[in-house]
């Protein structure tokens, strides 16, 4: 499992960086925002440890980039506890949030937990076979009953967010968040359009176990069925 450490704090770069390696992580560092979001380009990384207050790019719009594109898992690091500051980060795609001075058994069982749950989201997608769709996520390909579907570029990350995530409910701003970034600034309308157009382009001919369904008053889910 790689992982990446996005810390301007030297010292405490190094030494979170040595207990993980030492717990069996392939660990790789970055001291500032734009190094980060190179290494992340570069290399395929399973979870990011962000800093917040960093030199040049902080944090939070390091992860709205990221999120533009994918959805690694980001535990952001601030030593600063106001709810302000968590809520925000969570806002722009976190998956958690943890305050300096912490332990590097407590930042440990963290990216566990995160781990944990991901193992759960696949395991429940690879016990419950699409009939009918498969979505390479590499390739960027979609083949319905063996015939590839043209998608636009928002309607891809739209299906593989909603893939990633079987039977989650997302409101429409997360989806506008995680899917077009935390700074687009559209009408929340545009997912409504979206997901109008992606089902009319999944229409299939046999009965199937899936479907991306309206949750009223909520949002949308990918309900997969066994």
């Amino acid at each position: 499992m790689k992982l990446l450490i996005i810390e301007d704090n030297i010292q405490l770069q190094t030494i979170l960086a040595n207990y993980l390696r030492h717990q069996n992580y392939n660990v790789l560092t970055a001291h500032t925002g734009e190094l980060g979001l190179q290494i992340f380009q570069e290399e395929p990384i399973d979870l990011i440890l962000l800093d917040i207050m960093l030199p040049g790019i902080n944090g939070f719009e390091v992860c709205k980039k990221i999120r533009q594109t994918s959805m690694v898992p980001i535990i952001m690091i601030t030593a600063r506890s106001e709810d302000h500051d968590k809520i925000l980060g969570l806002d722009v795609g976190a998956d958690d949030y943890i305050v300096k001075p912490f332990s590097n058994k407590e930042m440990d069982a963290r990216i566990r937990a995160i781990m944990r749950r991901l193992e759960v989201n696949d395991n429940q997608l690879q016990n419950n076979i699409l009939i009918g769709l498969q979505i390479n996520d590499e390739a960027r390909q979609v083949l319905l009953e063996n015939k590839e579907i043209h998608l636009t570029k928002k309607e891809f990350d739209l299906l593989s967010h909603f893939s990633q995530h079987p039977n989650q409910v997302f409101t429409r701003d997360h989806l506008l968040d995680s899917v077009w970034g935390y700074d687009y600034l559209g009408d929340f309308r545009t997912v409504d359009s979206h997901i109008k157009r992606l089902r009319e382009k999944l229409k299939l001919m046999q009965e199937v176990n899936w479907d991306i369904k309206t949750i009223w008053g909520k949002g949308y889910m990918f309900e997969v069925r066994k």
